[in-house]
């Protein structure tokens, strides 16, 4: 089996310079590789065929043969690694938390211990018309189960 370390150290060495992090790899037993990665711009078809090119290119198909996936995370996929809470500041987020409860609203901003979401609340208290206002709720990271953008309904 091709070590995860192995993979690892090769895709940082790669994207070494470049704006883009990882955000997962895996390695099974049949040694299909699995690597995402991403930037704050989004990632693009050429950056992952020359990564996928350069990893490849420096393990050896005559010792293990494998299987070779470079792309960036699916859109409906958790995020997985702080960078992409940064890259999606501004965007409609979902949020479940540990205790299993789900939360919607744009994420504001970070912090060094969490993330703070913008949901919009209605008051229907008022005996003549319903207030609406935007209320921020923060998130310890240590009480988000998981957290992915939500798409925009038209």
């Amino acid at each position: 089996m091709i070590d995860r370390e192995k993979v690892t150290e090769l895709v940082k060495r790669n994207i070494k310079g470049t704006n883009l992090f990882i955000v997962d790899i895996h390695v099974s037993r049949s040694n299909d590789i699995r690597i995402l990665v991403d930037n704050q711009a989004g990632v693009n078809i050429r950056e992952c065929v020359e990564l996928s090119r350069a990893i490849e290119s420096s393990l050896s198909r005559d010792e293990q043969d494998f299987n070779l996936e470079v792309s960036s995370p699916g859109l409906f996929e958790p995020f997985k690694v702080l960078p992409q809470y940064k890259k999606n500041i501004g965007r409609e987020v979902e949020v479940i938390t540990t205790e299993g409860l789900k939360h919607e609203g744009k994420l504001i901003r970070m912090t060094d211990n969490g993330i703070i979401i913008e949901k919009t609340e209605i008051n229907s208290r008022k005996k003549k018309r319903a207030e609406i206002k935007a209320v921020e709720k923060e998130f310890g990271f240590d009480r988000i189960r998981s957290t992915k953008v939500l798409l925009p309904y038209k």
